[in-house]
């Protein structure tokens, strides 16, 4: 999982197509959220990535794995922006295949609220 999260993170920094092609199969779903329709394929979660990048080096992530196990990770991620003082609370779950590749990849995140110190609703 370790391999797979630093691939995700490095991805992340560097908005790469080839960084972001390598995390998934060719057939892999994203969903941004549980409950919405996911990003289906290596074309469509390149270029929905690309569409929602962060900057490069314009957060921190921190993460422990919950659950691990050859076919599923649950991580449980932390997730700052300094630059605007925005905290995320993140938990991923990775259906992995037998490469190490994700073939299906769901978060969840909440905003930490800055004004109480305390998880957002």
């Amino acid at each position: 999982m370790t391999r797979w999260v630093d691939g995700y993170r490095k991805a992340w920094l560097s908005n790469d197509p080839d960084d972001i092609r390598a995390l998934f199969t060719e057939d892999a779903e994203y969903y941004t959220r549980p409950h919405r329709e996911p990003w289906r394929g290596h074309e469509e979660i390149v270029t929905r990535w690309i569409e929602n990048a962060d900057g490069p080096g314009g957060s921190t992530f921190e993460w422990q794995p919950v659950l691990a196990s050859p076919e599923t990770a649950v991580v449980r991620g932390v997730t700052r922006y300094p630059g605007d003082n925005e905290i995320y609370h993140n938990l991923w779950v990775v259906q992995l295949s037998p490469d190490g590749r994700a073939s299906s990849f769901t978060e969840w995140w909440m905003e930490e609220s800055q004004a109480t110190g305390g998880s957002g609703d």
